[in-house]
């Protein structure tokens, strides 16, 4: 079973993008859409206090009738932000992830922020996973198992 630790190391890119609750909606769209993201932290100098999805966007600006160059990521953004550890495996970051019905997971390993875990990232490693299951299976059938 992979764990949050590997799927980091196999992202091509640790980075994860922040921004300060003061900003505008606008300045946040413009930052996920230069780094192809769908989510941005939300952080007052070192602390997490929430997160910014397509989805804050989509509910609570378009939806609502605000604008997103009056509005401030912190008037719309999500304050209960749930993290993971990076021993945790894919399997109970996909359990969390559906049950809470969320797309990205901060990884935080003692106290610090070490990364970002995604829907994507989870369902590439779960697929890579079958695959190789797979090709040992037909190993194993075709007789490579004797």
């Amino acid at each position: 079973m992979t764990t949050v630790a590997e799927i980091l190391k196999s992202k091509t890119s640790s980075m994860v993008f922040a921004i300060a609750p003061t900003a505008t909606v606008y300045e946040a769209l413009r930052l996920m859409a230069e780094q192809g993201i769908g989510s941005l932290l939300v952080k007052d100098g070192e602390t997490i206090v929430g997160i910014f999805t397509e989805r804050d966007y989509a509910r609570k600006i378009a939806l609502m009738g605000r604008t997103s160059a009056q509005t401030r990521v912190s008037d719309v953004m999500t304050t209960s932000v749930l993290f993971v550890q990076p021993s945790q495996t894919s399997e109970e970051c996909m359990q969390l992830m559906t049950s809470k019905r969320l797309r990205h997971l901060p990884v935080v390993d003692n106290g610090q922020l070490v990364g970002l875990v995604s829907i994507g990232d989870l369902v590439k490693d779960i697929i890579s996973e079958q695959k190789f299951i797979i090709e040992q299976l037909e190993h194993y059938i075709n007789g490579g198992g004797r």
